[in-house]
């Protein structure tokens, strides 16, 4: 069965560190854009960074840009998202989706992933 498994989230304080992870069975990210997204109460869900693993260009959001970063360890097909100097505005459910379109990953939009995770929860609050 081909599915995503996200993990990693938690209760944070403002400025910590965590690590997200996302592992894929049944497939492999060759050639994939993966992509973390996530989704804020009453919020639409956005995307906050992807990852064309062809080539290994990324793409992150604005408001995450220079604290998050996305890397792939292709040995243990996983994904990861680290987080840094946590807000309480990256309080979310976060998502990892994939898609065999690998050129997605340059616009990181929700519409251009079709194999989606569960969410994992991350609370930054003091």
């Amino acid at each position: 069965e081909v599915q995503l498994q996200a993990s990693g989230g938690g209760l944070m304080q403002p400025g910590d560190s965590l690590r997200l992870s996302c592992e894929a069975s049944g497939f492999t990210f060759d050639d994939y854009a993966i992509g973390w997204f996530r989704q804020a109460p009453g919020k639409e869900r956005e995307g906050v960074s992807c990852i064309d693993s062809s080539v290994g260009t990324t793409y992150y959001g604005r408001s995450v840009k220079g604290r998050f970063t996305i890397s792939i360890n292709n040995a243990k097909n996983t994904v990861y998202l680290q987080m840094n100097r946590l807000k309480p505005n990256d309080t979310a459910i976060y998502y990892c989706a994939a898609t065999i379109h690998s050129g997605n990953a340059y616009w990181c939009e929700v519409s251009g992933f079709d194999l989606w995770g569960q969410g994992t929860l991350v609370t930054v609050s003091s």
